[in-house]
């Protein structure tokens, strides 16, 4: 039997490819960029300073997605983390933020770098418990929510997300909405979350694979919300990169379809991978977006250091998103790879009892 790894974190695995492993850890799309994200790239003109608040043209055509906004609304950052950094980092030291467990990883580690606290509300069977969320905020500044969830793929309820609407706005708490994956949903539309208080989080790296890229952006109603981010932002990272910002907005003009058609891709890998984990005998929910499955899993560590070891098979500890005794994977790769993948997977089992 190996030697149980020291894993601290998904920072061990992330950009580990190659030499025969298969990964299922970073949630970082396979398929390509549309075609016209590459005609927005213009290096003489992108070589400059720009806009601490983000070009505007990125920012007006962002506008006609939002009804009711305009280009002031929003500020393009450095991925979706950095625009959840400046928002907590903006408010300043002290406050409670309300978080759903399980959580992504990033979540509690940006909240407490801010000086917050963050709180939690346990999932049941995957989704808010409304009636404990209820209770837990109470006397928080905000309450972050990510739907569809990375790790569980679960979507919440648009009846959930209005009555969280209607609780915050009661209550003067902020919602900040990460819907990074809101392109990614099999089940229904996605419901964009309302209000002042609302604060929407998202990136150009999911729905147009362009992770590397690192264009996210905000969008705020509350005007104050945007200028304590640019003025946060003005002493940190400055502009977002400018040939990110080039190549999201010519993204932007791809044909519906080109969504749709990932859509399709991620639906038939979901399929494949649930109904793979259910066949060796794993407990888990069944994803309605994203591209993510959170099965139990018994001795999670030291199967997790098994599969990389003598199998190289990467996934990632479901203790590093709240949730201990399961592992996160990811069906960012083609079905020809989860295939074997499972089929080492289903070997190493053997070895550690799991179930």
């Amino acid at each position: 039997m190996s030697e149980l790894l020291k894993l601290k974190s998904p920072a061990d695995f992330i950009g580990k490819q190659g030499q025969g492993y298969i990964s299922f850890g970073s949630g970082q799309p396979d398929l390509p960029p549309p075609s016209e994200a590459f005609e927005g790239i213009h290096l003489k003109r992108d070589l400059r300073y720009g806009l601490i608040q983000g070009e505007f043209k990125l920012r007006e055509a962002l506008s006609h997605e939002y009804s009711g906004s305009t280009a002031e609304n929003f500020v393009i950052t450095n991925g979706a983390s950095e625009a959840l950094d400046l928002i907590f980092r903006s408010w300043g030291k002290g406050g409670k933020i309300l978080l759903p467990r399980p959580y992504y990883y990033s979540y509690p580690p940006i909240i407490e770098m801010a000086g917050m606290v963050p709180v939690y509300t346990d999932l049941v069977g995957g989704r808010i418990d409304i009636e404990d969320f209820k209770k837990k905020v109470v006397g928080c500044k905000a309450v972050l929510i990510n739907s569809p969830s990375n790790p569980t793929g679960c979507v919440e309820s648009i009846e959930t997300l209005k009555e969280i609407e209607r609780v915050t706005q009661k209550l003067g708490v902020y919602v900040v909405s990460d819907e990074v994956y809101k392109d990614l949903i099999y089940e229904r539309e996605n419901y964009h979350l309302q209000g002042d208080h609302v604060i929407t989080v998202n990136s150009f790296s999911k729905t147009y694979c362009m992770c590397g890229v690192r264009v996210g952006y905000l969008w705020s109603a509350d005007k104050k919300v945007v200028e304590d981010v640019c003025e946060e932002k003005t002493h940190t990272s400055m502009n977002t990169n400018l040939v990110g910002q080039d190549m999201a907005l010519h993204a932007m003009k791809a044909p519906k379809d080109y969504i749709k058609k990932q859509q399709l891709v991620w639906r038939e890998r979901r399929d494949f991978i649930y109904q793979g984990l259910l066949n060796l005998g794993f407990d888990l929910w069944k994803p309605e977006g994203a591209f993510y499955v959170l099965p139990k899993c018994n001795n999670a560590r030291k199967f997790l250091s098994v599969l990389v070891q003598e199998y190289k098979v990467i996934a990632y500890l479901g203790e590093w998103f709240g949730a201990p005794e399961r592992l996160r994977l990811s069906y960012a790769l083609d079905i020809k790879q989860m295939e074997e993948g499972l089929g080492r997977i289903k070997d190493a089992m053997k070895k550690v009892s799991v179930l």
